[in-house]
């Protein structure tokens, strides 16, 4: 088992660096919703003669937290559910908890990223009172655009010795979870674009690996139009742009396509199309100077240039 885990690890620490796509890199809160499996430790209670079997059993919860940029604090609350057969028949052993838990992002600007963490707090299991409860924690997140992640996680829960029927038993359990989570935050905003009839650049920008026209740039794209049609601009100038996460070549194509679209909207706001330059420089030319592979909104960006 020991060996298994630690092949996971190595080769999330192999792949990581190669996926090189960063997340949204600033500060802030996130909420979560995890399930999957856990499985409980022999019991143990202090019956003479008693003996159990623990089953598999399921697991939901959620998590509010805070993301510092590597490390993380988080409030979970799980519930966790076995049923376990002894001498007298099935038992179900259920469990609530509140941990306050600790985690590090080994690789937060990457895509890939494995993470460790401990928690405390509190949790009631079953019938007994409210007890100590401790976990450790290991696993591994997939960030989805700028602000979702998904973590596979392995959590090693345990409580000071509940009592039940009687007894005295050890509560110890095994989880494998899902975690969905979604980190608050904003899109850059464009600049407002200068008085007509003055300005001769413009800039619009993009979401991560898009090449759509969102509702803001469409705005900037129609000023720019009128301006150019007031002033009498005969070139226009479209130059596209990509962040530094993915493939030069791929990157290319994207700053392209970004482009491309510009220019098409240009043209149905009223410019004649061969009066339309369109260059791609791909993550040549960043706007906001980054590492490779981390995603830089500022960067996703297409600049138009009337002469």
């Amino acid at each position: 088992m020991k060996t298994k885990v630690g092949a996971v690890v190595a080769a999330a620490l192999i792949a990581a660096p190669l996926a090189a796509q960063a997340q949204n890199l600033s500060p802030g809160f996130y909420v979560g919703v995890e399930g999957g499996l856990n499985f409980v430790h022999n019991l143990n209670p202090n019956i003479a003669g008693q003996t159990n079997s623990p089953r598999v059993g399921f697991m939901v919860g959620g998590v509010v937290g805070y993301d510092f940029v590597g490390p993380r604090v988080e409030l979970e609350i799980p519930y966790r559910r076995n049923n376990v057969a002894t001498n007298y028949g099935l038992t179900n052993v259920q469990s609530i908890a509140a941990m306050v838990n600790v985690l590090y992002d080994f690789f937060p600007q990457s895509m890939i990223s494995p993470h460790i963490g401990a928690g405390v707090g509190i949790a009631r299991v079953t019938a007994s009172q409210t007890e100590f409860a401790y976990q450790g924690i290991a696993g591994l997140s997939v960030v989805l655009e700028d602000s979702f992640r998904i973590s596979l996680d392995y959590k090693f829960f345990g409580t000071t010795n509940p009592n039940f029927a009687g007894a005295s038993y050890r509560y110890l359990n095994h989880s494998a979870m899902l975690t969905l989570a979604y980190k608050f935050g904003s899109s850059p905003v464009a600049p407002p674009p200068p008085p007509p009839g003055r300005a001769s650049n413009y800039m619009v920008f993009f979401d991560f690996d898009r090449s759509v026209i969102t509702a803001t740039a469409a705005t900037t794209i129609k000023q720019a139009a009128a301006d150019a049609k007031a002033g009498q601009r005969t070139r226009i100038g479209v130059t596209g742009h990509a962040d530094r996460s993915g493939a030069d070549a791929y990157n290319m194509a994207l700053s392209l396509r970004r482009a491309n679209a510009v220019k098409d909207q240009l043209v149905r706001e009223g410019i004649p199309a061969a009066n339309i330059t369109v260059v791609g420089r791909g993550e040549s030319q960043p706007l906001v100077q980054t590492a490779d592979g981390v995603r830089e909104p500022q960067n996703r960006r297409v600049e138009i240039v009337l002469n």
